[in-house]
């Protein structure tokens, strides 16, 4: 007999299993068992809001064998996640095998390290019923959103749309930043810099024109400027004062959630999915060569910046051994979270710090290597000491009118020479030696026009921020509500930029006029914020939806009504294509697979195609145009314009450098690192140079 502790995932029941030994068997749940039906709303509104929950189809044996396995231990251990999603899971797991409520039998591991999964082992508690509340009324609020409302919208809008609590907040938001960009007025604006050099030195600098008679001044009109540079003819250009003095730089605190998806998208070009997917492989455990499975981050799923006093110890002593004792701080560094923080878990750190990326990299994929180094730099930085900079602002008389000149030295380089979150421009100005009554030698100065620009459109990382900041959703719902506007055609990805499509727009207007609170920032932040007083106790479940569903359902009913016989139409996008059966433009529509071209003559015409981009390359088997095609899927992949008289497709992405050893204009493709030549029987390959 044995005692069994179960987990979500195989490769964390694997590294658990290596840390405790003999005497206990692992197994992973797969991650939810149970959950509402997909068939009904499965939440008995008019009865205190029951949900029903029925076992999730295809994972019947799997359910058969843990209940077979617990049956034959002495003792059940629940190791899910420590989060709220987690509670709830080995909740069902605790009824599904008729395990006690009350029975102390759940254990959670902030890192999967020998020393964390003793000290959770050593710390188990009876399942946290207000956790399972929390999650318990987020799910049912997502279903009945999603089951009530989207009937609606396929009635009025298109079949297949669906609606939920965050994810049209974030169509939202998108949509709202679109009309910002396309509603802005650009203002004209001048500067005025000069080029100049001082008796100490022959290197450059440059100064910008600020006002005249110490009186700060705006130019707006070339007019404006031409005077200026006209007054500014033979002028003598003067230091009359110079002030110098230390800043002190603090590093950028250890992760959250939240900035980790920020930083991994700026950096790293990482989808937020994509990096939650790969932090959660770095945290469940890893093979590392000569030591096993071991999990290599703490749990990735937080909004705390709390790092415990054994990490931080463990910080020091590499930051002492690496860098030398003064590169350590003279006190700690304490990072205080937001106000809403959960903080029921530490910031995401290494869970070793002594494993510095380059001890692990051998054993991690290319992904997990960039994420681990990411998260080990940014931890390790931000626990080390400030940089110091002398800084000097000079200010420039020239006939009445005001130039200042700033720059900066490294007096001590700190923490930045690990890992900086973001440069200053200012800071790549060093200035000569400058000195209150110098007199310096002009060498070039111009006016240049601007314009005042509009609002950029959101990124991956700039949304997430922009939701977080709101209080929209929480740590664990920002990769799976982007992924879901993206797929479902409410939002499109140009480059790094998210932009709203004709559906978003129009969803979200219909919203806007029949649904207020669904898409109001402020009404959504509050719920979160009842779905963490539930979490503490503070606020009956129940109640909470009560409240919502009132008001919710009365809106409905009145938007059915008012909306009754009446349908919305979705504008089609306009193309320069023409339809070869019948002559008339093609307009691009979203069909049930993504984006296609269609005859903007339908009915009478039924011409449809899929939408191709021409990629310059060069096909390798018949060197016919290389196209840029879509799966029935959506998925991105390569083919020849020739198909299907020619068969070549490829996933990999044609390039514009041709292969030098066919000689014949044939397209190189790229995948990772490596260029290559796909003609068959060529076999060319290389690296791909990094710029400098």
């Amino acid at each position: 007999m044995s005692k069994l502790v179960i987990v979500e995932s195989p490769a964390k029941a694997k590294t658990i299993k290596k840390y405790l030994g003999n005497g206990y068997e692992v197994v992973a749940s797969m991650g939810h068992i149970r959950d509402l039906p997909k068939s009904k709303l499965g939440v008995d509104v008019d009865n205190g809001f029951e949900p029903v929950y029925v076992d999730i189809k295809g994972k019947e044996d799997l359910i058969k064998s843990l209940k077979k396995e617990a049956k034959k231990s002495d003792f059940v251990y629940l190791a899910t996640d420590p989060d709220r999603e987690g509670e709830a899971i080995s909740w069902h797991l605790a009824q599904m095998l008729g395990l006690s409520m009350d029975e102390a039998n759940r254990v959670t591991f902030n890192e999967i390290t020998k020393t964390g999964v003793q000290n959770g082992m050593a710390a188990p508690r009876s399942i946290d019923i207000d956790l399972v509340n929390a999650q318990q009324t987020r799910r049912i609020l997502d279903r009945i959103v999603g089951y009530k409302l989207s009937p609606f919208l396929w009635k009025k809008v298109r079949r297949g749309l669906s609606a939920g609590r965050v994810q049209s907040v974030a169509v939202a938001l998108v949509v709202d930043r679109e009309k910002q960009i396309n509603s802005f007025d650009p203002e004209e604006y001048w500067s005025i810099d000069a080029k100049m050099t001082a008796p100490s030195s022959k290197k450059q600098f440059e100064a910008s024109f600020v006002g005249i008679s110490g009186k700060k001044t705006d130019l707006h009109t070339k007019e404006e400027t031409d005077k200026i540079l006209k007054r500014l003819e033979g002028a003598e250009y003067k230091v009359v004062d110079v002030k110098r003095s230390v800043r002190r730089k603090s590093p950028a605190p250890p992760f959250t959630t939240s900035t980790m998806q920020q930083e991994a998208s700026k950096r790293l070009g990482f989808a937020a999915a994509k990096t939650m997917k790969t932090a959660q492989m770095l945290y469940e455990g890893v093979d590392i060569e000569g030591m096993g499975a071991v999990g290599l981050i703490t749990y990735m799923r937080t909004d705390s910046l709390r790092i415990s006093d054994e990490a931080r110890t463990a910080a020091y002593e590499y930051i002492g051994k690496a860098y030398g004792k003064n590169y350590i701080p003279s006190s700690p560094k304490i990072y205080k979270s937001k106000s809403n923080a959960q903080d029921a878990h530490e910031a995401i750190r290494p869970s070793m710090p002594e494993l510095t990326p380059e001890c692990v990299k051998a054993s991690l994929t290319s992904e997990q290597y960039k994420l681990y180094k990411l998260i080990w730099e940014r931890f390790i930085a931000s626990q080390m000491a400030n940089a110091v900079l002398d800084t000097v602002s000079a200010d420039i008389s020239a006939n009445g009118c005001d130039f200042r000149a700033t720059g900066f030295s490294v007096k001590f380089d700190g923490f930045t020479v690990l890992y900086e979150e973001s440069k200053n421009e200012e800071e790549d100005k060093v200035l000569p030696n400058i000195e209150t009554g110098d007199i310096l030698k002009l060498k070039n100065i111009e006016g240049k026009q601007h314009f005042t620009q509009p609002p950029a459109r959101y990124t991956e990382a700039t949304l997430i921020k922009a939701l977080e900041e709101n209080g929209i959703g929480r740590p664990s719902t920002y990769a799976p509500t982007i992924s879901t506007i993206v797929n479902r055609f409410y939002v499109e990805r140009d480059g790094k930029q998210l932009r709203p499509t004709g559906l978003g727009e129009v969803t979200t207007d219909l919203m806007r006029q029949y649904f207020k609170h669904i898409v109001d920032y402020k009404f959504t932040a509050a719920m979160e914020s009842s779905l963490d007083k539930i979490e503490v106790g503070e606020k009956d479940w129940v109640g909470t939806l009560e409240d919502f569903y009132g008001d919710f359902a009365d809106t409905l009913s009145k938007a059915e009504s008012a909306m009754d016989g009446k349908r919305v139409k979705v504008p089609d996008e306009e193309t320069n294509e023409v339809c070869e059966v019948c002559g008339k433009p093609m307009v691009i529509k979203i069909g049930r697979f993504g984006k296609f071209l269609a005859c903007s003559g339908f009915p009478d015409c039924t011409n449809t195609k899929r939408i191709v981009k021409d990629t310059g390359g060069v096909c390798p088997k018949c060197h016919k145009k290389v196209l840029q095609k879509k799966s029935k899927k959506g998925k991105k992949y390569f083919g020849c314009e020739d198909n299907p008289a020619c068969d070549f497709m490829t996933w990999d992405t044609p390039v514009s450098d041709k292969c030098p050893k066919c000689n014949d204009g044939t397209t190189l493709f790229k995948k990772g690192g490596k260029m290559f030549c796909l003609k068959e029987g060529c076999g060319y390959e290389t690296t791909i140079k990094k710029e400098k």
